[in-house]
């Protein structure tokens, strides 16, 4: 009993040992396709390099990981291709067949290897090496892509032979150090190929402008567009089945019914003002009733309308939010794009405009007059799900967040905004004083 419980395992383990080489084969088949996917579709079937395709260094360093990801796969399952080969011969290759295992022909298998290796014989570890030291910008770009080049690049490890302190005589030149930027911009201006490289970064700019744009736009126009067509063709429908108004409540709320009370009273009291000032016959309970109860079924409708279309927002917002998250899952290349976007247009301010920039964020969000605008969102987001505006969460939530809104913020600026821009820092203080 027991070795018939155990041969079944044992007849998988063996049909696995079996297709290593074909799996092994098959996985860096794959990895090659998906090499080859990259090349068609971002570097114009070209091999992946910032000659083939003009993006940023962000986006390059994205391209850079995922082809070293995956040529590492395809040198490992190739190794291990080889290995099982060496070890299968002609008696594995019967035991296969009894097992009904059918090997790949020959002819697809010379194919896969001859595809595999016009793939990755482009790309060599001095080659990704040299075209990472590429990614760096050149000398004539503007000094101020040269600040935010240096800031974000990763600090090396030191070398052995430069642990020795510095003397101040080599950290202080001969000659001070406009006067070498001087030169070196004569250099860069004097070089027959300035212009060429003038004319790259432009349209390396210009290509990264249109991505951001075009996916500022996208991150908000399809969550809208979802909210909009899930609203109107999957959950407006469901609820409006399940939702029937002779069988549910009218109002999802306290606050719904009181509002509606309201209504009602005020049409009362303006039907009553209306008579007495146009000096028409008084009117009789009779006629009086029949058109409160009119105006109390319009005023039910109106409110059974709105419940209906709270119910609605939140499914709705459900579907915007799963398509927010999965153009952020599914734009990562564009992400790296904008996040080099944004940097440039931020660092690329003048002082006294980011200053201008901080203090009106902070006073609309953490300033005297904020805890008012935060109650209108909080009220309105209320009245948009449906939910009761709860006055003590509100104020609780009035008294907390800003105040840890405004932590974070004045750790930003003085943990890095005083270490990238100091001058911008002391223009804050002063325009702030």
């Amino acid at each position: 009993m027991l070795g018939q419980k155990i041969y079944p395992f044992l007849l998988a383990a063996y049909r696995w040992y079996l297709l290593t080489p074909e799996r092994s084969l098959n996985e860096a088949y794959q990895s090659a396709l998906k090499i080859k996917e990259l090349e068609d579709k971002h570097f114009n079937s070209q091999k992946i390099c910032p000659d083939s395709a003009m993006y940023s260094s962000s986006v390059m360093d994205y391209f850079y990981t995922e082809l070293k990801k995956l040529l590492r796969n395809t040198q490992m399952r190739l190794t291990e291709f080889k290995a099982s080969r060496w070890f299968s011969n002609e008696s594995k290759q019967q035991a296969a067949a009894k097992t009904g295992i059918e090997y790949t022909t020959p002819v697809l298998v010379l194919e896969k290897l001859e595809f595999i290796d016009q793939v990755i014989t482009k790309y060599t570890d001095d080659d990704l090496e040299r075209d990472s030291t590429n990614l760096v910008p050149s000398p004539n770009i503007v000094a101020e892509n040269q600040i935010i080049t240096q800031l974000n690049r990763p600090i090396l490890p030191v070398k052995s032979n430069d642990r020795e302190p510095k003397r101040k005589t080599d950290t202080t030149g001969v000659l001070p150090r406009s006067i070498l930027t001087t030169i070196t911009r004569l250099q860069s201006e004097l070089d027959p190929n300035s212009e060429q490289d003038v004319v790259k970064t432009f349209r390396q700019t210009q290509k990264r402008t249109i991505i951001s744009i075009r996916f500022i736009l996208l991150l908000i126009i399809i969550p809208l567009l979802t909210h909009q067509i899930a609203k109107a063709v999957f959950v407006g429908p469901l609820v409006e089945h399940f939702r029937s108004a002779e069988a549910v409540e009218v109002f999802l709320n306290a606050e719904m019914e009181e509002e509606a009370l309201v209504e009602l009273q005020r049409f009362e009291e303006r039907i009553k003002f209306e008579n007495l000032i146009t000096n028409a016959p008084t009117l009789s309970p009779e006629v009086l009733e029949r058109q409160m109860k009119e105006k109390a079924q319009e005023i039910a409708e109106e409110f059974w309308s709105q419940s209906s279309n709270a119910i609605k927002n939140v499914f709705a917002d459900i579907f915007s939010v799963a398509a927010f998250i999965w153009l952020l899952f599914i734009s990562k290349s564009s992400i790296s794009v904008l996040k080099d976007f944004l940097d440039h247009i931020v660092y690329g301010l003048s002082d006294s405009a980011k200053a201008f920039i901080i203090i009106l964020f902070t006073d609309v969000f953490v300033g005297f007059h904020s805890p008012h605008g935060w109650e209108v969102i909080l009220e309105g987001l209320s009245r948009h799900w449906g939910l009761p505006a709860n006055r003590d969460f509100i104020f609780l939530f009035i008294a907390t967040f800003p105040v840890i809104l405004d932590t974070i913020f004045k750790y930003w600026i003085f943990r890095y905004l005083n270490r990238i821009s100091p001058s911008a820092v002391a223009t804050y203080h002063n325009m702030n004083e």
